[in-house]
């Protein structure tokens, strides 16, 4: 039986280029085009039949959507909230070019959502090309697996145990910057002054007061600040600070690298200063750890290594560690202290992070704080008050057991201005939340949970939780201490929410602040050393209009002026 061999002919790179030639570049390329087309009207199918469709505020740009009214906005969290008044606890809202974010303000659906955070959801893609060029692939760009490794290595430097050895730093590194050359910066200000008084830029000090803390408890090492003169350190932060008013065009750029990420990569001025920034950000890392790395080989002192994070960063680069980081890892952690932690603890005693940051909060809540009390007299009065009666610097357990109002006045400041206002991530797998209360959806029909495709961008407004008249009652807008201080003063919708003390300013889950416990004990010790000594009034009256401006994150400015910071009338307590 003959049988009869049929052979292929396989077509060699050759003919395939000749073929293309003859079809032409041009039809190839409008082929490539409808099959990247097709692929998007698939997943854009797949996506819309996975994931509840909700009703949410129209767009108002056929581009941006509603995108450019919420970062143009003074007051996006009164926008977020309104939506959730019209619209319900679960909403979408129209982004950019076509995207469609959804926007949770349920307790219940933010407490499933962060038990889920790094696996389920995880960040963005512009999120993530962000930070590896700023500061590369650390705790804040890891996902999964490499975040628990990198969070565990640097959970020990947190412990309670940890900061009620460092309390008595804090106490010193309030003084030092008070303290100058053995006479008070301030003094000197307020003596050289004929009414007692004088108009004192506090951020500036924030700043440097952070600086040294930053100095001694991570990285073993003075920077010189306070000592009248500007640190290199914060004169680089300052920089960028100063050039926080955004063009036209980086607002653009901004916005569509949410869909492009790769946009981002675009020479501006801003990103110049971004790499710029990078660069010396690394410098000074590399210089402190190979310094670090020296005194362990002349085996510095075991206590003076528990002090300082970074020895917990060299202990982990060791080839026999339990929780080996690599270098760039390192590296990277290295940048987040400078970065994250220097431009929000700053912000915090004059206004009151990134979440993730084993630093986000040492002083972030210092700015706001003292505005707030320079607002309120009386509440500046009662607080003072109480830590005149107590007498004495107290230790980190009185800290947090026998001041109450001291307790109170910094977590209603952090309820208030949470340094991170907002974040979004990408749902890495199709997903279904549960809500405390039914939504009604684009259909008409009520639902008592959301499903959610693959591909979905979901957006948590940390301020409009943090402010809601829903969760916090009527007065949720006011600063108001005494809301902590009683049984009934924080309302049963805002005891929903699962993060620490009914707060989402530390956010929850996986990525909640690691070095929350420090930086409220940090503002507190700051805080009591301030108010005990000095009386703070805004310059020109409690009503000044303050609004918030863009550095790396927001900060505070008068309305109207120029440039950052928010100047007060500062005078001795006597």
């Amino acid at each position: 039986m003959n049988l009869k061999v049929f052979t292929i002919p396989v077509p060699s790179l050759l003919t395939l280029w000749t073929t293309v030639r003859s079809v032409g570049a041009f039809d190839v390329t409008c082929s490539f085009v409808a099959l990247w087309a097709f692929v998007k009207i698939l997943r854009a199918l797949r996506w819309r039949l996975k994931t509840t469709q909700l009703r949410g505020p129209p767009r108002t740009s056929f581009i941006y959507g509603v995108s450019h009214d919420l970062t143009s906005s003074q007051d996006n969290a009164g926008m977020y909230e309104r939506w959730a008044t019209e619209y319900g606890v679960a909403y979408m809202i129209p982004s950019v070019l076509g995207q469609t974010r959804i926007v949770l303000c349920d307790p219940r659906a933010i407490a499933h959502f962060y038990a889920r955070e790094t696996w389920t959801y995880v960040q963005t893609p512009l999120f993530l090309v962000h930070l590896e060029a700023s500061i590369g692939r650390g705790l804040l760009w890891s996902q999964g697996e490499d975040h628990r490794r990198q969070r565990k290595a640097l959970t020990p430097a947190f412990s309670n145990a940890a900061i009620r050895k460092l309390t008595s730093v804090f106490y010193d590194s309030a003084y030092k910057a008070r303290i100058c050359n053995a006479k008070g910066a301030w003094d000197i200000a307020i003596e050289s002054c004929k009414d007692g008084d004088s108009i004192i830029e506090v951020q500036n000090w924030c700043d440097e007061s952070y600086i040294i803390l930053l100095a001694l408890l991570v990285f073993s090492h003075d920077f010189g600040s306070l000592d009248g003169k500007r640190t290199s350190v914060t004169e680089l932060f300052d920089t960028f600070g100063n050039n926080q008013q955004a063009s036209a065009l980086n607002q653009v750029l901004l916005l569509l690298a949410s869909v492009y990420p790769i946009i981002i990569k675009i020479p501006t001025k801003r990103s110049n200063l971004v790499e710029k920034l990078a660069v010396a950000m690394a410098k000074i890392s590399d210089e402190l750890l190979t310094r670090s790395r020296q005194e362990k080989d002349v085996n510095i002192s075991e206590r003076d290594e528990e002090k300082s994070i970074i020895g917990l960063l060299i202990k982990s680069e060791g080839q026999d560690a339990e929780l080996r980081m690599s270098g760039e890892e390192i590296m990277a952690q290295m940048k987040v202290l400078l970065l994250a932690g220097y431009e929000t603890t700053s912000i915090s005693l004059t206004v009151s992070p990134l979440c993730d940051n084993v630093c986000a909060h040492y002083s972030c809540d210092d700015q706001w704080m003292l505005i707030e009390l320079s607002r309120h007299p009386d509440i500046q009065i009662r607080l003072r008050e109480e830590l005149l009666a107590f007498g004495g610097e107290p230790t980190y357990d009185q800290l947090k057991a026998n001041l109450p109002y001291l307790d109170a006045v910094v977590h209603e400041n952090l309820r208030l201005h949470p340094p991170l206002a907002e974040f979004t991530r990408l749902a890495a797998k199709d997903d279904v939340i549960p809500l405390s209360e039914p939504v009604r959806t684009e259909s008409g029909e009520m639902m008592d949970s959301i499903t959610i495709g693959k591909g979905t961008l979901i957006t948590i407004s940390v301020a409009a939780i943090n402010r809601s008249s829903a969760i916090w009652g009527p007065d949720a807008k006011e600063f108001k201490p005494d809301r902590w201080l009683s049984e009934d003063g924080i309302s049963g919708k805002a005891k929903e929410v699962q993060g620490h003390r009914h707060l989402l300013t530390f956010v929850d889950g996986p990525r909640a602040c690691l070095g929350k416990d420090f930086a409220i004990t940090e503002i507190k010790t700051v805080l009591s050393v301030l108010v005990k000594s000095f009386v703070f009034e805004m310059r020109d009256g409690q009503d000044t209009p303050v609004e918030v401006v863009r550095g790396i994150f927001p900060r505070p400015r008068v309305v109207g002026e120029d440039g950052i910071g928010v100047p007060l009338r500062v005078r001795r307590y006597e």
